[in-house]
């Protein structure tokens, strides 16, 4: 039917229409002959309905949840075949037979099938024209039966009789719908535009109130106009019935207002409320009220806050919102809007209390005293934003507290550990349950102030999830041209963080997204050297745990020896955590001596140091000889510190192949790769015949193999060791080296210059190779922890191979 006019209604009934309703057709009388001239076909699918009968031109939507239902709306959607709908006679039958069906009914066209998440499927159906069923053929997989068109008689054009009783089911139609309000005012437009008479008086029956048996009866009748006066009966008592319930409801309607009894309510709860000796709800807003005059505001955000009051005043006491809405202005009134602690630039203070706190990290503290300077010229500059990134356990959090002290600001620190929400930065929307601001502004309350040092613990460790992206979140934090603004879902806002000092801190910058990481100054910090953990140990730990232990300097002393083999023997980090625990474990076992009034040594001793922590579980790196050729000591950095490696190689009679072994990554198997070549192609150079290198096979091993092992860094080693056992010659003694390589042989910088260098002084190494643009990095390093090393820079892998490959050989060479 191509030419339907379709209007959209929803709730539309003469009762109460299904709210599944969609799409209700109106048909013209052409269609309305259209769907009587079509032949049905003599055997048709049956669909059995359990509360509800389905009349020709209506569409419905029914739920089918049973197995032969669903497989029946399924076959018949996918051909595009039509179906029979018939009513069940009892609608509490789980599996009806055919004595369980009436034998009239529709037959329907599918319009649509939607499938449920519960595994049921809503079905569109649209009813064309009534059947009889005559026998039914089968009754799986659903009913099938051989089926006769019903012919309807209807009334001729000019029968007044009938067109009467029309006007009447419309005008009647109307009525109901004006008398109940359940049913929407547009369903007048949709009866009055119906033009179809046979569509009017079965669309008026499929949507009122009555029984399934009742409908059913209507649908049997075959005589339109007999059909129209039985429906206009019913439709008569319903409407006395709507009209007998509205007169009952307008006698017993209660004589107050709305408004009468909100105010009554409103008096009894102040009543009570005096009674009890608590603070009434006018009381406390105007409490607010006063409060907000002595806040530092400007217009916008002072206009904001009357206006978040004056609704406040309009809410009912007892609705869920108006809790909610009172813990938003009690938190606006407790922000610091523009109130900022005065910052103390004593910088030599500062510089002392750093010093105090902080043993080493010069280049830190020296960076944090010029952005002090830089503050104490510019008052009104905005504050900077600082990234210290380092090891864990170097002092990275601690650093912001000291800052905080030396300038008399407030100290507040936020985790962002596993943070993945960026509702937990930016808060949430106050229409939420249980909402609330996001963790800046939370931390600013506490703070008091709005210029506290405000540390960010652990940005790279954020993460994203499909509740947004916290990192984000933070971008508008952290620039120094948007922070002036802030704004948070909960306070609805612009907030000023212009003031406010950031200090981030990171382990890995490489997991930082690179637009926030553009927004900070990065200060690197490196991990402590061992005479540096000592001092520290020595100045603050034992101090600090002797103090937590109850103890003091004359209950239980250390001497820097014993420090020391803690340090070397128990720990191997970049900072100091672990060395803590270790102490503190030393201060306990003598705590318990004084406890139970045993005897026990006053300066701790070495013995007691092994009887407490047992025998120590690490070694000191240390060199070997080199007395075997293809030997070599290459300097590695790891997340705690610096370490040396060894680079092995040796040659066997074979046809030229390499093979790589220790664990390494693709990086280091490159260089591997890049240092033979390099041999190849400057084999006449170096003095070795090209054809052995067709005829020894060679195997290249990194020690250690369990521990993973990646970077450039081994690139000069590997070739240096490569040479050497293609040489059959000795290593310089005492050398160590780090570096990366060329194919064309240039030698380029590496990163972990420092850690790696300590690493070599504990192994008693005495000269090191660097690339010459490492210099630098060795200039950073106090001169008293590389006193004894000799420096070695060089630009070309020539150089490195004068320096490494001595011209003697080793015991027993082997014949290449």
């Amino acid at each position: 039917m191509s030419n339907h006019k379709i209007h959209t209604l929803d709730n539309l009934s003469l009762q109460e229409f299904d709210t599944e309703t969609e799409l209700i057709p109106l048909l013209t009388p052409e269609d309305e002959e259209e769907m009587d001239n079509e032949d049905l076909p003599d055997n048709l699918s049956i669909l059995p309905l359990r509360n509800m009968v389905l009349f020709p031109g209506v569409v419905i939507p029914i739920t089918a949840g049973r197995d032969k239902s669903i497989n029946l709306i399924n076959d018949a959607y996918a051909a595009g075949k039509i179906i029979g709908v018939v009513a069940q006679k009892n609608e509490e039958i789980e599996d009806p037979t055919k004595n369980d069906i009436h034998q009239i009914g529709t037959v329907a066209r599918i319009l649509r099938v939607l499938k449920m998440p519960d595994g049921n499927v809503t079905v569109i159906l649209q009813g064309k024209k009534r059947f009889q069923i005559e026998s039914v053929v089968s009754e799986k997989p659903y009913f099938t039966a051989n089926i006769k068109d019903v012919g309807e008689k209807r009334p001729t054009k000019k029968d007044t009789e009938f067109l009467a009783i029309l006007d009447s089911v419309r005008e009647l139609a109307i009525q109901i719908i004006r008398e109940n309000p359940n049913i929407p005012s547009e369903a007048t437009f949709a009866i009055q535009n119906i033009e179809s008479q046979s569509f009017l008086i079965n669309f008026v029956t499929s949507n009122m109130s009555l029984s399934v048996e009742e409908k059913q009866n209507l649908l049997s009748i075959n005589s339109l106009k007999d059909r129209a006066l039985e429906t206009l009966r019913y439709m008569n008592t319903e409407l006395q019935k709507l009209e007998l319930k509205n007169n009952i409801q307008s006698r017993v309607r209660f004589d107050l207002d709305q408004q009468q009894r909100e105010y009554f309510l409103h008096q009894q709860m102040k009543t009570i409320q005096e009674e009890l000796g608590g603070v009434s709800q006018e009381q406390e807003m105007d409490e607010m009220s006063v409060k907000a005059k002595t806040k530092n505001w400007d217009e916008k955000t002072q206009k904001h806050f009357e206006k978040e009051l004056s609704k406040m005043r309009r809410m009912n006491p007892q609705a869920p919102d108006f809790g909610m809405q009172r813990n938003y202005l009690e938190l606006f009134l407790d922000l610091p809007w523009g109130e900022y602690s005065k910052d103390n630039f004593d910088l030599k203070r500062a510089q002392k209390i750093l010093d105090r706190d902080h043993f080493g990290l010069e280049e830190v503290k020296k960076r944090m005293i010029e952005h002090l300077a830089v503050l104490k010229l510019r008052n009104d500059m905005k504050s900077p934003i600082i990234c210290l990134t380092g090891p864990p356990g170097v002092g990275k959090t601690s650093i912001g507290k000291s800052v905080a002290e030396a300038l008399g600001r407030e100290y507040v620190r936020i985790s962002l550990g596993g943070l993945r929400d960026e509702a937990e930065i930016r808060g949430h929307r106050k229409t939420y349950i249980g909402a609330m601001p996001g963790r800046i502004i939370q931390s600013l309350k506490k703070a008091g102030t709005s210029n506290p040092v405000f540390v960010l613990d652990e940005i790279d460790k954020l993460s994203n999830s499909h509740q947004g992206d916290p990192s984000s979140a933070l971008l508008e934090v952290l620039d120094p041209e948007q922070n002036n603004s802030f704004y948070d879902n909960f306070v609805e806002m612009g907030y000023d963080l212009s003031k406010v000092m950031f200090i981030a801190t990171s382990n890995n910058m490489a997991e930082i997204q690179p637009a926030l990481r553009d927004r900070m100054e990065i200060i690197k910090m490196s991990g402590y050297t061992i005479e540096e953990k000592i001092e520290i140990a020595r100045q603050h730990l034992f101090p600090r745990q002797l103090k937590e232990h109850g103890l003091t300097i004359k209950d239980l002393s250390i001497g820097p020896k014993q420090l020391e083999k803690i340090v070397e023997g128990y720990t191997r980090e970049s900072g100091v955590r672990g060395l803590e625990a270790k102490i503190a474990q030393v201060i306990r076992n003598a705590a318990k001596s004084i406890a139970m009034e045993e005897e026990y040594n006053k300066k701790v001793t070495n013995e007691d140091i092994v009887q407490v922590l047992g025998i120590p579980r690490l070694e000191r790196d240390k060199y070997e000889s080199n007395d075997v050729a293809g030997v070599v000591t290459g300097l590695a950095w790891t997340s705690v510190g610096g370490d040396i490696l060894f680079i092995e190689s040796l040659i066997s009679p074979g046809k030229g192949t390499m093979t790589i072994t220790g664990n390494l990554g693709n990086v280091m198997k490159e260089s591997a790769t890049i240092a033979l070549e390099y041999i190849k192609a400057n084999a006449e150079f170096l003095g070795l015949n090209p054809e052995m290198l067709t005829k020894h096979n060679i195997h290249l091993h990194v020690p250690e193999g369990a521990t993973p092992k990646d970077g450039p860094s081994a690139g000069i080693a590997m070739l240096t060791s490569l040479v050497s056992v293609l040489t059959q010659k000795k290593i310089k003694k005492g050398l160590a080296m780090t570096g990366e390589i060329t194919l064309r042989g240039k030698v380029l910088p590496v990163g972990g210059i420092k850690e790696k260098i300590l690493a070599a002084k504990r192994a008693n190494i005495k000269e090191i190779i660097l690339c010459s643009e490492n210099k630098s990095d060795i200039d950073e390093i106090k001169p008293k922890y590389i006193e004894g090393l000799t420096f070695h820079y060089v630009k070309e892998m020539s150089e490195v191979l004068k320096i490494a490959i001595t011209d003697q050989q080793v015991k027993n060479p082997k014949k290449v």
